[in-house]
């Protein structure tokens, strides 16, 4: 798959996104939006990538909205502009395996939204994360962040508007780890590494339950989460893993 924004790289397991648009900051412009879309779709349905990394490299993560595109836009145009945002978001939002974000320097506005609707976040030290476009009377993606940091975080990150460092990301849970500037790839394909790892069904499984569960009472909560197990546990493939495990176990114990 070869792209003109993004960069894609396959590891064993996993599969790393890169944003590419250097010149302009990684800015989102519709064609890099397409081209996510249609990279996801394609990532979705090979079996052999069970985690995807999203990164903007070294320098910057991204921007935000391409800003000389968005300008010109009217009527219609707009319209259809906005559509292909909010589809390129669910795209990922929605996606069937785990996304993680790996942010080295700035990630605002449409770039923040980006990161939030990912699964987990790894960030560089330089990282700095902010919804500036609430100052100029635009209304940043709020339920995303919400469900990351909680509805008063949220509310006070999207109001004020105002940047936030790596470390005070990590404090305010915003983010999974913060890592030195030469070491956050190395940390997010870690992290991806270990998913791959994992029984793909169970990883999906675990995201879908993270997505639901928290709409629903607890007993219902409970209810639906065992018959996920039911689900997993009648797979045979459930058994090959069980018997791996306790293999292990007994060669340990004999040492």
């Amino acid at each position: 798959m070869k792209y003109n924004t993004i960069l894609v790289t396959r590891e064993e397991g996993y599969t790393i996104l890169t944003l590419n648009r250097p010149g302009e900051m990684n800015a989102l412009s519709s064609e890099m939006r397409h081209e996510l879309i249609h990279c996801f779709n394609q990532l979705e349905k090979d079996d052999s990538v069970k985690a995807v990394i999203l990164t903007g490299g070294d320098n910057v993560f991204s921007a935000g909205v391409d800003l000389k595109e968005i300008s010109i836009l009217e009527g219609d145009k707009f319209e259809n502009y906005m559509r292909i945002m909010i589809k390129s978001l669910q795209k990922i939002y929605t996606f069937r395996k785990p996304v993680i974000a790996a942010v080295s320097g700035i990630a605002l506005g449409g770039g923040f939204n980006l990161v939030t609707v990912c699964d987990m976040i790894i960030a560089s030290e330089t990282a700095i994360f902010g919804h500036p476009e609430l100052k100029f009377g635009l209304n940043p993606l709020f339920d995303p962040l919400r469900r990351i940091v909680g509805t008063a975080k949220a509310k006070e990150i999207a109001m004020l508007g105002e940047p936030i460092g790596a470390r005070e990301a990590l404090r305010v849970g915003l983010v999974n780890k913060v890592s030195p500037p030469e070491k956050f790839m190395e940390d997010a394909m870690s992290f991806a590494g270990e998913i791959s790892r994992r029984p793909a069904k169970a990883v999906e499984a675990v995201k879908r339950i993270s997505d639901i569960v928290p709409r629903l009472d607890r007993a219902t909560a409970l209810e639906y989460e065992f018959e996920i197990t039911e689900l997993l546990f009648s797979r045979a493939e459930i058994r090959k893993h069980m018997t791996g495990f306790l293999d292990k176990l007994k060669s340990r114990k004999k040492m």
